[in-house]
């Protein structure tokens, strides 16, 4: 299955999943979501009592990410070990990584900062970030993306790989589909505290070791900052996503996190890092780091598997 998750890493890198192909094949997380979307609707409703809701949303959970493996499951029954079945799995594999997207995604807003054309870099981030963009300044950007590549680095590539490689096709597409709920009703808001209770439980569980290994690998490729990912990590508000963001404050010696703001409403959130705010060069180096990571990445696949050759 290393072999499968390297095989995977190198051709979603490679080739990740075109535009024109999107436009005609929705992703699949896409279904995942309306999937997830239409339950909640269904069986989240306000009447309901806290306990049902929460009940509810286990099942809608157990329904959505049971589906998900027995799918993923079913497909590598059916490719089989051939040669070409493989080929298939990698292929299909590589729908649940985000490197290519990611870097791309990023790559656009540090052209736009470094172009000094601040209104198209906040359309750009704002297509990678929750928070609002209106009001933020070239620093507050470059911040926004940093931010949003490190926790993706995790979220995107080093999650999806490593469950890809402990429980191949089925182990990646769980954890997909748990990740995803959790973006859709992981929140602590009234309407989706009790309903997505379990999602949010299950994306922090199956993050735990990802996430930590993502700091490290940010923390090496960078050449620092794990003093900052050590001390500071644990500053926010998720168990997880603190780990490789301290990591790429550190690296980079800048600071992450701040106050921000979400649909009109002022969020105080950690600080990450000690030094000045991050500007379109950081970005830059940013980026570089993220590449660096995802090397390590591919070289700790490649030794999985030379092992259990």
């Amino acid at each position: 299955m290393s072999r499968l998750a390297l095989a995977a890493l190198v051709l979603e890198a490679t080739v990740g999943y075109p535009d024109r192909l999107h436009r005609r094949i929705p992703h699949p997380v896409a279904h995942v979501g309306a999937a997830i979307s239409a339950l909640e609707r269904r069986w989240n409703r306000p009447e309901r009592s806290e306990a049902a809701r929460r009940l509810s949303g286990v099942a809608a959970f157990a329904l959505v990410a049971g589906g998900a493996a027995v799918a993923g499951a079913l497909a590598t029954r059916a490719a089989g070990r051939g040669p070409l079945g493989q080929g298939a799995l990698a292929l299909l594999a590589t729908t649940g990584l985000a490197q290519r997207s990611l870097h791309d995604h990023v790559a656009a807003v540090r052209r736009q900062l470094e172009a000094g054309d601040l209104a198209e870099a906040r359309l750009a981030v704002g297509r990678i970030v929750g928070r609002d963009v209106e009001g933020l300044d070239a620093e507050g950007v470059a911040a926004a993306a940093l931010e949003s590549l490190a926790e993706s680095f995790n979220d995107g590539v080093v999650a999806p790989a490593f469950w890809l490689a402990v429980g191949g096709l089925p182990g990646l597409f769980a954890y997909k589909a748990v990740n995803t709920a959790d973006s859709l009703i992981g929140h602590k808001e009234p309407r989706w505290r009790s309903f997505g209770w379990a999602s949010a439980r299950a994306d922090d569980a199956m993050n735990l070791v990802p996430a930590r290994l993502a700091g490290a690998l940010i923390a090496l490729a960078g050449g620092g900052g794990w003093r900052t990912m050590l001390r500071d990590a644990r500053k926010h508000a998720s168990p997880n996503a603190g780990w490789p963001e301290a990591a790429m404050a550190g690296a980079l010696g800048v600071r992450l996190g701040g106050a921000a703001s979400y649909d009109g409403v002022r969020v105080e959130r950690p600080l990450f890092g000690e030094g000045r705010a991050p500007d379109a060069r950081d970005l830059r180096r940013g980026m570089g780091v993220y590449v660096g990571a995802c090397g390590l990445l591919w070289l700790l696949a490649a030794g999985a598997a030379w092992r259990r050759r």
